[in-house]
């Protein structure tokens, strides 16, 4: 094995790795759902655009909560509809806004406040952490697809002219919906941007006319004002009122979903302005950066306006027995106005941008998955590497989206909770992530910075209220993102198992210029290699005498000696190779390993030596693979074995393997 090429004086020398080999798929379905690029890998190159046309992408997801936002608003507050509104719209543009806007300045290559929260919280407990946070963030997404699919069934079913076809049964047209979803990504999905803009666009034209003819309807019937604030003066004075909003907005929380959307598209936002073209030199990308703090205060400015106004048309000009459970405005509270205040050609056309922006939702969601999965769970070890494809990931989301509509019946208001839940999460732990990022960065030096991240711990309280109210009305949204998260725990585990005999390594380099010249002098056949467990040259002097007593080994011996990270919850790692002649034998040391198993067996294949010697413990066989799977330490003979045999299967022939050589330490 030869040294790589530099392209600087500087940089340490590299030895030419290979790419793991993996088993082809032999049949013609996985050949199938196996084609493409792996997700988790980064394209060469990516189209980018500028924020205001971005804008329409996180709009898909952010807007489209018109659609179920104002009648779910009504059936928890009432008449006090819109001074909840009101404190949801404060939340939004005080807490939300700042709160992603730092996110996205820590996190700009678009991971979101998962990213913020996994360097913050290295180790075994951050990697459990995240796996908790994908289960809340896995329960925002799918009920994001199942609940868009539901009440776009239900705008069908209420539309005079698709009744007929689409009949009463929501459930068989959310799943026809979700099945085109699924068939669609199966294909692949592109020029997002340009359909995102197709369905949001004319989506907000339709509600802004809904909503201005509601207010000339309540400008010619002024009565409709009185009647309202009758029920209001029920709550009290404008102090308990505000009280009485406040402790009802967490059930209105839908209205801030979009901001884990808005940071996810980052990397799709050109790096420059109006002012300049060039692109930022340093390490942030500060006009993008910029850029999508100006997407993100867009998007919540036109929702807030939205909300407010829909909340306060719907209040004055909807009958209660309509907006409540089973009547013609639930959960479709704009499309029953759109009907009835400017006919039904019209409620027709709002129903069809409705339900196409309501499914582009559920295809904002489904990318989201298909980029956040992939992007943790195969790099932590926790998932096979075929969900980092999208058609195989695509037909798992698909059965999860079908069992969780199975479980709530297709019902839009039963899925809320869930869906706030999994919202408040991400808020919660993106506050949490920036102000703990924040504090770390303050001083007395700096009482500006230390202020700032006071004002984010009040926010995060702010968040962790919504969620914890949340949860205690509506608690089948904590049980479904458990459900979730122990699904998540379960599979993960299984799969650090499955994968535990793979290379786990991802690069190596030599720590000087000497280590990779001698290293290509030994590499090809010249050397027998052997693990040195105890780093000392007495030791190796030991084992070099028993190992030419008991074997008949000709040439010199290359002792292999491994130090392990402190952090252990790695699953590849980045090897720094030392190479150094002792006597007529060579010491090969290696850092930065996470397993030692997998380090001398992925060293061994690129040394390819005469023969290894792999040393036997007499220890328990038990206690010794709990130790290689959570620590990388372990039998390390045994555990080298069956590595090199699992790649000797379908890397090399017989003639080409080394000899193993066993002995008892």
């Amino acid at each position: 094995m030869v040294v790589a090429g530099n392209t600087s004086p500087h940089a340490p020398p590299s030895l030419n790795l290979p790419t793991q080999s993996e088993t082809p798929p032999k049949t013609l379905l996985g050949r199938l759902l196996l084609r493409g690029r792996p997700a988790d890998e980064p394209e060469n190159a990516e189209k980018v655009y500028p924020w205001y046309v971005v804008l329409w992408l996180t709009g898909v997801d952010y807007f489209s909560s018109l659609g179920y936002q104002p009648g779910i608003a009504l059936l928890a507050a009432g008449a006090l509809s819109v001074p909840a509104t009101a404190v949801l719209v404060l939340v939004t543009l005080l807490g939300a806004v700042p709160v992603y806007s730092q996110v996205a300045r820590r996190s700009y290559a678009g991971q979101g406040s998962i990213a913020l929260l996994e360097h913050l919280l290295p180790g075994w407990k951050g990697k459990i952490f995240i796996l908790i946070l994908l289960g809340f963030t896995g329960t925002d997404f799918v009920i994001t697809m199942t609940l868009s699919a539901a009440d776009a069934a239900r705008h069908a079913i209420a539309n005079p002219y698709l009744h007929s076809y689409v009949g009463e049964a929501p459930m068989p047209l959310t799943f026809t919906l979700l099945l085109l979803l699924a068939i669609v990504f199966m294909f692949g999905f592109r020029e997002a941007i340009g359909m995102a803009r197709i369905a949001a666009l004319p989506y907000l034209v339709l509600n802004l006319v809904v909503l201005l003819r509601g207010l000339w309807e309540i400008v010619r019937h002024p009565a409709l004002l009185h009647h309202w604030g009758l029920n209001l003066s029920v709550h009290g004075d404008w102090t308990a009122i505000f009280v009485a909003s406040a402790l009802i907005f967490p059930q209105l929380a839908l209205g801030l979903s979009g901001f884990e959307t808005g940071v996810s598209v980052m990397p799709l936002i050109a790096n420059r302005d109006s002012a300049s073209l060039e692109a930022d030199t340093g390490s942030q990308p500060l006009r993008r950066i910029r850029a999508t703090g100006k997407l993100l205060l867009t998007a919540a400015v036109i929702m807030s306006c939205m909300l407010l106004l829909s909340s306060f048309v719907a209040t004055l000009l909807i009958p209660e027995s309509d907006y409540r459970l089973g009547g013609p405005a639930s959960g479709r509270a704009l499309a029953y106005l759109a009907h009835g205040l400017l006919g039904n050609d019209f409620g027709a056309v709002y129903d069809l941008s409705t339900i196409l922006i309501l499914w582009f939702a559920g295809a904002s969601a489904m990318t989201g998955l298909l980029n956040l999965i992939p992007r943790y769970l195969p790099r932590f070890g926790m998932a096979p590497r075929w969900v980092a494809y999208r058609r195989p990931l695509v037909l798992v989301l698909l059965a999860i989206n079908v069992a969780v509509t199975l479980a709530f019946r297709a019902q839009v208001e039963a899925q809320a909770g869930a869906y706030a839940t999994g919202v408040l999460v991400l808020m919660f732990s993106g506050a949490a992530g920036v102000a703990l990022d924040l504090w770390r960065e303050s001083s007395w030096h700096k009482p500006q910075t230390m202020l700032v991240a006071l004002y984010f711990f009040v926010i995060t309280l702010v968040f962790a209220y919504t969620l914890g109210a949340n949860i205690v009305e509506r608690p089948d949204g904590l049980i479904v993102a458990t459900i979730f998260i122990i699904l998540l725990l379960a599979a993960s585990a299984i799969s650090r198992y499955a994968r535990s005999t793979e290379m786990r390594v991802s690069t190596a380099s030599f720590a000087d210029q000497r280590s990779a010249e001698l290293w290509n002098t030994i590499a090809g056949k010249k050397v027998n290699l052997i693990p040195d467990r105890t780093p000392t040259a007495d030791y190796r002097a030991l084992i070099a005498e028993n190992v030419q007593r008991h074997f008949k080994i000709e040439g010199p011996l290359a002792f292999i000696h491994v130090t392990l990270l402190d952090n252990r919850s790695e699953f590849a790692a980045r090897l720094r190779v030392q190479v150094r002649q002792e006597r007529k034998h060579y010491v090969i040391d290696v850092g930065g390993a996470v397993a030692v198993a997998n380090s001398i067996a992925y060293l061994s294949e690129l040394l390819d030596p005469v023969s290894i010697v792999l040393g036997l413990t007499h220890r328990n066989l038990m206690k010794q693979s709990l130790a290689y799977l959570i620590w990388g330490e372990g039998e390390t003979g045994l555990m080298c074995y069956s590595i090199l045999v699992r790649r000797w299967e379908v890397t090399k022939p017989m003639l080409g393997r080394p000899l193993i050589f066993l002995i008892s330490e």
